[in-house]
C-alpha cells in the first residue's frame, strides 16, 4: 500500500510543479530531479523496513498539499480580489443569485 500511496504523492508533486512551472514543462527543472531523486533514495522492497522513507513520504505528502492549497488560494484570490466597484447584477451573479426581472 505504501508503494502505491508514494506514487500518487509522487505523481502529485510532479503535476502540481508542473501547473506552478510558467512553460508547464518541467523534464529539465532542478526541482523536478530533486523531487525524483529524493524518492529514489528512500525506496525500499517489500522486505525491508525504513522509518526514513516514512518520514519522507510524510514529508512529501505535505509538500504536496502546500502546493496544490497555494494553487488554489491563488485561484481564489484572483476570481474574488476587488476590482473595485462591482454592479448589483455582476455580484448577484458571482455569489449565484438571480436578480428579479423588471416588469416595465
Amino acid at each position: 500500500m505504501t508503494a502505491s500511496l508514494a506514487t500518487k504523492t509522487l505523481r502529485g508533486l510532479l503535476h502540481e510543479l508542473r501547473a506552478a512551472s510558467p512553460s508547464g514543462c518541467i523534464k529539465q527543472s532542478l526541482a523536478s530531479k530533486y523531487v525524483i531523486a529524493q524518492f529514489q533514495q528512500y525506496e525500499t522492497t517489500d522486505e525491508q523496513f525504513c522509518k526514513a522513507k516514512d518520514e519522507a513520504l510524510f514529508l512529501g505528502q505535505t509538500y504536496l498539499t502546500y502546493l496544490s492549497s497555494l494553487r488554489k488560494h491563488e485561484e481564489i484570490k484572483k476570481e474574488y480580489h476587488g476590482r473595485g466597484e462591482r454592479s448589483v447584477r455582476e455580484t448577484a451573479d458571482l455569489v449565484g443569485f438571480k436578480l428579479p426581472s423588471d416588469p416595465k
